[in-house]
């Protein structure tokens, strides 16, 4: 039996991370029933190559595995397949295409919550894994409408003491460790002027956000569960009738 607004979440990239993302696909649900949620099916391998490794070029492409695992979500009838992994994005056109399915891309979700909360020439701060930022997975991503945010990024030191080391103490569940780090790390982008940072790795939120930053943020974690929300409940509308 086919399950109209079916959603396929690829995680896995990490664990706590996808557990984060599918707890705010339900936050971001207006349901009053179990049968009112969203429908899920989460394929979480952790097993999936490191993707800031891989892109260094010191460690095996992580495409194939995601490949795989995206599959068991298509051929379990997901009409729609996302990645709560930001650096996991630099693959998203060779697998989308491997996959035949429509997906949601993370970047594109928090750029336009990003440019509705700082205009069109705001100044944004990001925190990322040095894999997405040396990609220029956000910088360089085609901004709606035109716009022409001003990106502000950490240091070179900043990502070796505080940003990186802050994301794998959230991997490691060292939550109070990885705070510390990242909310240091936001602290120096807000005194250099960002008016709101991006959250541009799926472990971030899991221990910064709005209370603890010192600038308002975009969670892109966030931003993509609420679109999975409408997606699902368009679906469901479109199958009613």
């Amino acid at each position: 039996m086919s399950t109209p607004g079916l959603l396929g979440v690829l995680g896995g990239m990490g664990p706590l991370a996808t557990i984060d993302f599918l707890r705010k696909v339900l936050e971001a649900t207006p349901a009053k029933t179990d049968q009112e949620h969203v429908p899920v099916l989460s394929s979480s391998i952790p097993q999936i190559p490191d993707r800031t490794t891989a892109f260094r070029g010191e460690g095996e492409s992580p495409l194939p595995a995601m490949i795989e695992n995206g599959k068991r979500l298509v051929d379990a009838g997901a009409g729609l397949i996302v990645m709560p992994c930001n650096t996991a994005h630099l693959w998203y056109e060779p697998l989308q295409t491997a996959l035949g399915v429509p997906m949601l891309h993370l970047v594109d979700a928090a750029l336009e919550d990003a440019i509705v909360l700082v205009g069109a020439n705001g100044r944004l701060g990001l925190l990322a894994t040095d894999g997405s930022i040396a990609s220029g997975l956000y910088v360089n991503r085609r901004q709606p409408g035109g716009a022409s945010i001003q990106w502000l990024l950490p240091t070179a030191r900043e990502m070796i003491e505080l940003v990186m080391p802050g994301i794998e103490a959230v991997k490691a569940g060292n939550e109070a460790r990885g705070r510390e780090l990242l909310s240091q790390a936001a602290a120096a982008l807000g005194k250099r002027g960002a008016e709101a940072i991006v959250l541009g790795c799926t472990e971030i939120p899991v221990v910064l956000g709005s209370a603890n930053a010192p600038v308002p943020v975009i969670d892109a974690s966030d931003s993509l569960a609420r679109r999975c929300v409408a997606w699902c409940q368009a679906e469901r509308a479109r199958t009613a009738h």
